[in-house]
């Protein structure tokens, strides 16, 4: 066995890093060298593509993906953003942006409380549901859905800089689950308000953007599109409301009696219900149209109520069971069972009933006119007669098709203040 001294090895150690650094960089000059030649054969690639060249001329050791690759990239057309100052933003961002800056002041969340109940029948308050509203006049009257509200004992609203105030109900309509709230304002405050749109301008595949409270988390904007429009929707009071409006915007619970804006900042729609199966957004949203809402709060901030017109009669929902024990051929629609004497459902020649009969607790009349439809409306349950007038004022005349003696009979009937 061979020894060797310290020195030695100290020699043997440093020949051969320096052997080491020679041979790396002939290697890295190598590389260098043939990465060089590559950037020269793809610049003259480059170069023979632009000047028209057909690509036979290309060198069979070139990769076809690489040519495709450098002509995707030279032919595409990037998003120019538009500098506003400090940052750059799409048209598409510019105008979320400003929607929201113009109108998420305006959203508040609503919170409730109600009176429960012990075991002992002592009656306690306790915290109830939670929603949106709008901000629609500076006076302080704020739009929401009714089963944000319903059943509240106590109503608070929060504005945007987290200031709240309790609130009093102005009036509520079950037929358009809208209400309308108020508040009174500090006299130095100056709140911000959001106008109504035009739904009946909307076209499906519009962008939409929804404000409101999902979760409690305060003003979150979501975006979509208008999914769908005429939609006939039963919601959680069992009316049907008719002409919604369908979203793919998200919505969640909170988000109910917020706005649905279009891309101006006017709200077209209030948000109302979803359809899901797990209680969270699956993109089917739902909200009832300017259009409706226009005409409800007109008349609930002036009445206290909706002006609507309705047939003055007595009615009963006809069913398969009531229909055996009467003889009908038909078995929905609504049995007139009684009629205003002298009114003017009796005058247009409407026949109510002449068997008087127990139907549960209640005393019904048989055997006159079933109402089938109204101004072309199927009536089949007592949700489609109250959908069918919903728009319908005091004073206007109605078509409406009963059946009577298993034949069909067309009436005009004036309507009368429900």
């Amino acid at each position: 066995m061979k020894l060797y001294s310290k020195g030695q090895l100290i020699k043997t150690v440093v020949a051969a890093v320096v052997v080491s650094v020679v041979v790396s960089s002939v290697i890295l000059k190598k590389v260098y060298s043939k990465s060089e030649s590559r950037n020269q054969n793809n610049t003259e690639v480059s170069t023979e593509l632009d000047s028209d060249s057909q690509l036979e001329t290309v060198q069979n050791d070139s990769k076809p993906f690489e040519i495709e690759a450098l002509n995707l990239e030279l032919n595409s057309t990037a998003i120019n953003p538009i500098n506003t100052g400090n940052a750059y933003y799409t048209q598409d961002e510019l105008q979320n942006i400003n929607v929201y800056d113009a109108c998420n002041e305006a959203v508040v969340n609503i919170n409730t409380m109600v009176t429960a109940y012990d075991w002992f029948l002592e009656p306690y308050v306790q915290d109830g549901g939670s929603g949106s509203g709008s901000i629609i006049d500076k006076r302080g009257y704020i739009l929401t859905n009714v089963h944000v509200i319903q059943d509240a004992s106590q109503i608070y609203v929060s504005l945007y800089d987290g200031s709240q105030y309790e609130a009093e109900v102005v009036g509520q309509d079950f037929d358009s689950d809208l209400a309308v709230l108020k508040f009174t304002p500090p006299a130095n405050l100056q709140l911000k308000t959001i106008s109504f749109g035009d739904s009946k301008a909307l076209k499906v595949g519009q962008k939409v953007i929804a404000i409101g409270n999902p979760f409690g988390m305060e003003r979150t904007m979501t975006t979509g599109i208008v999914s769908g429009l005429g939609r006939p929707i039963q919601n959680s009071n069992k009316r049907i409301i008719r002409n919604m409006i369908q979203t793919d915007a998200a919505i969640n619970p909170g988000n109910s009696g917020g706005p649905l804006l279009d891309i101006s900042g006017k709200m077209v729609g209030i948000n109302t219900m979803i359809i899901s199966s797990s209680g969270s957004s699956s993109g089917i949203g739902f909200a009832v149209p300017s259009e409706t809402a226009v005409r409800v709060v007109a008349d609930l901030i002036k009445y206290g109520k909706v002006q609507r017109g309705t047939i003055d009669a007595v009615l009963v929902q006809n069913n398969s069971r009531i229909a055996r024990y009467a003889g009908l051929d038909v078995s929905s629609g609504m049995i007139v069972s009684e009629l205003a004497r002298g009114g003017k459902a009796e005058a247009a020649g409407l026949l109510g009933g002449k068997e008087s009969v127990r139907y549960g607790s209640s005393i019904i009349k048989l055997g006159g006119d079933v109402i089938l439809k109204i101004d072309d409306i199927t009536v089949s349950t007592l949700a489609d007669y109250y959908s069918a007038l919903e728009s319908k004022r005091p004073g206007e005349t109605v078509t409406v098709v009963v059946r009577r003696n298993k034949k069909d009979v067309t009436l005009k009937i004036k309507l009368v203040e429900s």
